[in-house]
């Protein structure tokens, strides 16, 4: 399951990026906090795992290592629940607007059908190198929804929207079992039109420059919430 839906986690957090600024300073990143978050050894792109037996290998691997002090510490981007008998998706940053909120959960859930469809049928596992998984989060993290991103289909760069399209295309059947298909659409289409929680406080910012006006922004946007 986690190795079905690797390839596209990056283009969740692309819609999520909301932390550009970094001890009151511009990063250059939309998403500073995906860099900050992968100093710990258990973070970020992981896999191929094959199957759940190599997954469990890999944790107890790190467990082993003392990079982790149990199975709660690993942060992979989408790991097993330690509790619970369910994915966690743990990629995106975090949203100061509800509405980006849902967008990120029903893509998630349309993302783990989707996968589940594909194992039941017995279709090909298009697994995701390690270094082109690094590279994809990477970009993610840097650009946001502003730059370039990489189409999980055909590893190529391309613009932030055909990314997305590729994504919307590729969980159309799920999309429509939910009845969440407008509903991503549109919200993909606000935020490609209003930008990321990362271009709202750069605006912010630039109107003012003011991190105090960026703070009390996201406080503001977060309450209307």
């Amino acid at each position: 399951m986690i190795d079905r839906i690797a390839a596209w986690l990056p283009l969740l957090l692309a819609l999520s990026s909301n932390s550009p600024f970094w001890q009151g300073h511009d990063t250059g990143y939309a998403s500073f906090r995906t860099v900050i978050w992968g100093l710990w050894p258990t973070a970020g792109p992981s896999g191929p795992f094959g199957d759940a037996a190599g997954y469990d290998a890999a944790v107890a691997d790190l467990v082993r290592s003392g990079a982790a002090l149990d199975e709660g510490m690993v942060y992979f981007d989408a790991r097993l629940s330690a509790s619970y008998p369910t994915v966690e998706i743990r990629v995106a940053d975090v949203c100061t607007d509800v509405r980006d909120a849902v967008l990120l959960a029903a893509l998630s859930r349309a993302l783990v059908l989707t996968a589940a469809e594909d194992h039941r049928r017995g279709e090909r596992l298009r697994t995701s190198p390690p270094q082109w998984q690094r590279a994809a989060t990477w970009r993610a993290a840097r650009y946001g929804l502003t730059g370039e991103l990489i189409d999980p289909t055909t590893r190529a760069v391309v613009p932030a929207r055909a990314a997305l399209e590729s994504l919307v295309r590729e969980l159309g059947d799920a999309l429509d079992e939910t009845g969440d298909h407008a509903l991503v659409i549109e919200g993909i289409e606000r935020l490609l039109r209003d930008g990321t929680g990362a271009q709202r406080q750069r605006a912010a910012y630039q109107r003012t420059g003011s991190p105090a006006v960026v703070v009390s922004d996201a406080v503001r946007r977060t309450g209307q919430a």
